[in-house]
């Protein structure tokens, strides 16, 4: 009877000696020995082994490599996430190489060392426990409060242990961190763990709408209160009435703003724009701001009383570099999000895309993860994605001596990085480069790029 605490591995093997070399060589795993391609297809469907060993030299041909590739795609098409490491010959690189390319994990060339490929089987199937992991999180994210906020790594596990205790209260809360950390994720979570979850949940970025207009779109106004007031509109504030309101990017809030901001904060009750009349607003405020606003305090660009008003409690979205476990995780279930949207079928990443993810600082954070996967979807024709395919390795391109162009070059190379790394968002792309809005408008006419968002 086999033991339900091993783990099951495939070990497809025509060689008696090396079946029996191997047999007992992979401490606890319970070890399957296929001698062909047809026993190999039926322990898989018995057993679903996360990771098969396979020999590329197999019966009725085994100086030939059909076989086994043959049985590499039926592996693959039963069960298209088993990790298989297929075992070749010296001089026989160039169908492991093949073989990878038609979505093998790895490959091993004989001699066989027993010690060395278990240490390669036990790679294997730590990836594949941490793909079903996020398999499973992604399948159990619709029925979550936490739906969207994936990680295990230990920051991103005490954030959502604070937002499952914030959640259910009604404390006003400020969370921080960098631009692309998934701020708005955890404030809809905070909604949805709240007595009012069924109530509205609203958002605005308080960064993203011109000065002039922000007060009227918090706020709302009454006909004729200025030019082009047509009718009575109700602000943000008041369409989130009963609800929760999300305001992001609070630390690009006007001053004159935070004082009306601060009288709601207090008396929970609002005026329009022309309007006499106070009303009274139920809602919830959950506030957020990439900036450090006790900064922001010293040089007067924000009011210390209202950071009081709205930092009841502070939750830390952390930045993907604090995140070690979680980048591997966040690159997998955006691969699987964006191939199952354009209809792609992919079996992973290279080891080499999968060493350039976690070695990568990722400055911009989630929002730059999920766009070079998304972008790699689109541009990738292989069966796994590779680092190429993910922007890794850039083209290089001759170094022009005229001062004019190289310049040019360089800043058309800033812009793109700038608006991949925000996710297109050009108040957050210029701000990176120390730029207004405007100006960057500028450069990219300028420059003959397209415009950003379209």
């Amino acid at each position: 009877m086999t033991d339900k605490k091993l783990k099951p591995l495939i070990v497809v093997e025509d060689n008696p000696g090396i079946q029996k070399q191997l047999k007992w060589a992979f401490e606890g795993y319970q070890v399957y020995i296929a001698g062909d391609r047809a026993s190999a297809v039926k322990l898989l469907k018995q057993h679903k082994s996360p990771v098969v060993t396979l020999d590329l030299g197999l019966p009725p041909d085994p100086a030939n490599a059909s076989e086994g590739l043959t049985a590499l795609d039926e592996i693959l098409n039963i069960a298209p996430h088993t990790k298989v490491i297929v075992v070749t010959g010296n001089d026989d690189r160039q169908n492991a190489l093949r073989a990878i390319a038609l979505g093998a994990y790895d490959f091993y060339q004989k001699p066989v060392d027993p010690e060395m490929l278990s240490l390669i089987v036990d790679r294997a199937y730590r990836l594949y426990e941490l793909e079903e992991e996020n398999r499973q999180l992604v399948t159990q994210g619709s029925v979550s409060a936490l739906d969207g906020i994936i990680g295990a790594s230990q920051k991103m596990l005490a954030a959502c242990r604070m937002v499952e205790k914030v959640g259910p209260s009604e404390a006003t809360a400020l969370v921080i961190g960098e631009s692309g950390t998934g701020k708005e994720l955890i404030a809809r979570a905070l909604h949805q763990l709240s007595p009012r979850a069924k109530g509205t949940f609203v958002a605005l970025n308080c960064a993203a709408i011109p000065d002039n207009l922000l007060e009227s779109e918090l706020f709302g106004y009454e006909k004729g209160a200025f030019t082009g007031a047509v009718k009575q509109t109700p602000g943000r504030i008041e369409v989130a009435n009963g609800g929760t309101i999300f305001l992001d990017e609070i630390g690009d809030m006007p001053m004159p703003l935070q004082a009306k901001m601060l009288r709601f904060l207090q008396e929970r009750v609002i005026e329009r724009i022309g309007g006499r009349d106070t009303i009274a607003v139920d809602v919830r405020i959950i506030c957020a701001t990439h900036r450090n606003l006790g900064q922001s305090i010293e040089e007067g660009l924000f009011r210390e009383d209202l950071y009081y008003r709205i930092s009841e409690i502070t939750i830390e979205a952390p930045p993907l570099r604090e995140r070690e476990s979680d980048k591997l995780l966040l690159a997998q279930t955006f691969l699987d999000k964006f191939s199952q949207s354009s209809g792609r079928s992919f079996r992973g990443f290279t080891d080499g895309a999968r060493e350039q993810i976690e070695a990568y600082a990722w400055p911009g954070n989630v929002r730059e993860l999920e766009n070079k996967i998304k972008r790699a979807v689109v541009l990738a024709e292989g069966k796994r994605i590779s680092s190429e395919d993910l922007g890794f390795v850039e083209r290089i391109k001759p170094l022009s001596l005229d001062l004019r162009e190289a310049r040019e070059d360089a800043e058309r190379q800033v812009i793109q990085r700038a608006l991949e790394i925000h996710g297109n968002n050009v108040t957050h792309a210029s701000e990176s480069m120390g730029i207004s809005r405007p100006s960057l408008y500028k450069l990219v006419k300028k420059l003959g790029m397209p415009e950003p968002g379209k």
